[in-house]
């Protein structure tokens, strides 16, 4: 049995932080670590760069999914910015470009993907629904990647519908995502109103049969949060970059601690 603290600082890290127009990304929910996606030359951070080259093995892609933009420096970031002001004009960047300082791509978390092809465009490449592509989109969700920004909720994103744009957050919260059909935005809403520490949310895994209990701690108001953790299962912690930490305890499995997952 040992003791979890958790403090303020946990709030601005983890897999699933808002980096959004209104949540700027700080230092502490930068990638500690990144890694390539097999050999494409594209990097996210290390656990998301692994769980996505286990998705595609699974799949067999076999070339026919290209990685196109993960981990962006906050240099890169502002180029990209810039270029495509640029190039296509205002409304087009603010739609589909994220301003230097607050893109996902910059968290090491985000990668666009493209259906292979002999031309693929950089900011809005094609990822249709059907095919290989659409395959992904189903087994996404267990492997910790949802689709970022559909159509219907750039009121709530700020970005423009981007089938190609996914964001990992954890296989847990993926499948709780997928299972509520919400958005990272309204997941985090949800889990801060319905599911208390008390009350945990019940997000159970057809294919293994395992269950995970998730909860939200507020630190907004409080200095640090403390749990103990014991017995078997895995307990994984994430800031959120609002002031929350969202608690996973999956029943069943040895026990491990993950923080910044």
């Amino acid at each position: 049995m040992s003791r979890v603290k958790l403090t303020r600082e946990d709030t601005k890290r983890g897999s699933l932080i808002l980096v959004t127009p209104a949540h700027a990304l700080t230092e502490e929910g930068r990638p500690k670590a990144s890694a390539p996606v097999g050999t494409s030359g594209v990097f996210l951070e290390r656990k998301a760069a692994a769980m996505l080259q286990r998705l595609l093995l699974r799949l067999g892609s076999g070339g026919r999914i290209v990685p196109v933009s993960g981990l962006r420096s906050h240099e890169e970031q502002i180029r990209i910015w810039e270029e495509t002001l640029e190039k296509e004009g205002a409304l087009f960047t603010k739609t589909y470009v994220a301003k230097p300082g607050h893109s996902e791509h910059e968290s090491g978390l985000a990668i666009d993907l493209a259906k292979a092809a002999e031309t693929i465009d950089f900011i809005c490449p094609e990822f249709p629904r059907d095919g290989i592509c659409g395959t992904f989109r189903k087994l996404a969700p267990r492997y910790g990647f949802v689709e970022r920004y559909p159509a219907g909720k750039e009121d709530v994103t700020g970005i423009g519908a981007e089938p190609w744009h996914f964001r990992y957050v954890g296989a847990w919260h993926g499948m709780a995502m997928e299972r509520e059909g919400l958005i990272l935005e309204d997941y985090i809403a949800f889990l801060k109103e319905s599911a208390p520490p008390e009350r945990p949310y019940l997000c159970p895994d057809p294919e293994s049969g395992a269950c995970a209990e998730i909860f939200y701690v507020d630190l907004y108001r409080t200095q640090e949060y403390a749990f103990r953790s014991g017995g078997r299962g895995t307990v994984s912690c994430s800031g959120t970059n609002e002031g929350g930490i969202v608690i996973c305890r999956r029943t069943s499995g040895e026990t491990e601690v993950q923080k910044d997952v």
